[in-house]
Parts: C-alpha cells; sequence; structure tokens
C-alpha cells in the first residue's frame, strides 16, 4: 500500500508541523494522526502510522504509542457509523453494560467489531466527560444521552436512514 496524503492535506499537515517550534515535532502527531485517520478511511494502518513518523522524523513506535493509547484512533476498518459507549463509573452504574450488550442483541457485535454490512462498529471507551447525562455515547461528534433500549433502536433506525437515503 502506498500511502500519501492528498495536496490539501499536505499542506494541512505542514501548517500543523510549523505551528510547533523547530525540533518539537512529535508534538504534532495527535492532529496529524487525526488527519490521517480521515484520509485514509477512517483508521490508521501500520503503513498510515509509519508514513506519518516519517513526516515527523519519529520513530514508528513514537507514533504506535500514541494510536494505541488514545480510544479516538482505530486500528482497523471500522463502520460507517461508530457507537462509543461509554463504560466508566457513572455510565456503568446507570446502565452503560445493558446498552452495549442491548446493542450485541439487536446488530450482533461485540465491543471492537463492526457488523458483516459495515454499517456499524461498536467500540466501548473511558470517560467521555458527560457523566451527567449517562448512559451515553458519543457517535462521530454528538453525544447521544441518556440512553434506553428504545433510544438505541431509534438511533439505530436514524444511520439506517441516512445511510439509504445517501444511496
Amino acid at each position: 500500500m502506498n500511502v500519501a496524503f492528498s495536496d490539501k492535506a499536505m499542506q494541512e499537515v505542514k501548517r500543523i508541523i510549523n505551528f510547533y517550534p523547530e525540533g518539537k515535532q512529535k508534538s504534532a502527531v495527535i492532529p496529524v494522526l487525526h488527519l490521517a485517520q480521515q484520509e485514509f478511511g477512517g483508521w490508521l494502518s501500520t503503513e498510515t502510522m509509519d508514513y506519518v513518523a516519517s513526516l515527523l522524523s519519529l520513530k514508528p513506535i513514537e507514533v504506535y504509542e500514541v494510536a494505541t493509547f488514545y480510544s479516538m484512533y482505530n486500528l482497523k476498518p471500522v463502520g460507517k457509523y461508530m457507537f462509543e459507549v461509554c463504560q466508566t463509573g457513572p455510565c456503568m452504574l446507570n446502565g452503560s453494560d445493558d446498552i452495549v450488550k442491548y446493542i450485541y442483541e439487536k446488530l450482533g457485535i461485540k465491543p471492537g467489531e463492526t457488523t458483516s454490512d459495515g454499517m456499524f462498529t461498536l467500540k466501548t471507551v473511558e470517560c467521555l466527560g458527560a457523566c451527567g447525562y449517562a448512559p451515553m455515547m458519543q457517535m462521530g461528534k454528538n453525544y447521544r444521552e441518556h440512553l434506553t433500549k428504545e433510544k438505541v433502536d431509534a438511533i439505530i433506525a436514524e444511520c439506517r436512514n441516512n445511510a439509504a437515503a445517501k444511496n
């Protein structure tokens, strides 16, 4: 696989790198990984992480350490819609385990899995900072709060309807 940013993305990479002092390009790894994930299909392959390392003059392991630490990076292909269910204490006390189980029952996927049609991925993540709205999940840039089985059903239907409308 030959990985290379588009011209537009490469301009953004250079802008990000130039934001940091000379010799401190490692500071750009998080935003450049975000850009890489967006540019290369929603996930970071080893080749993509190696490419980012070369652009930032880093050892590949320095990029892998960041990509594997944060749940916002996907290390394998993911579905069109990703349900990131918070599993930290307040969400768990308010039923996040039941929500994860219900999603499994509805979609047949466990955390870390994607539906066979490539539509949905389920992840469990650490605190999303919305404890007062537990149980909750992040779906893209949006939070879905006070989850119930009925709300999960509505979210799944909404996603399917949106996908059908785009086809």
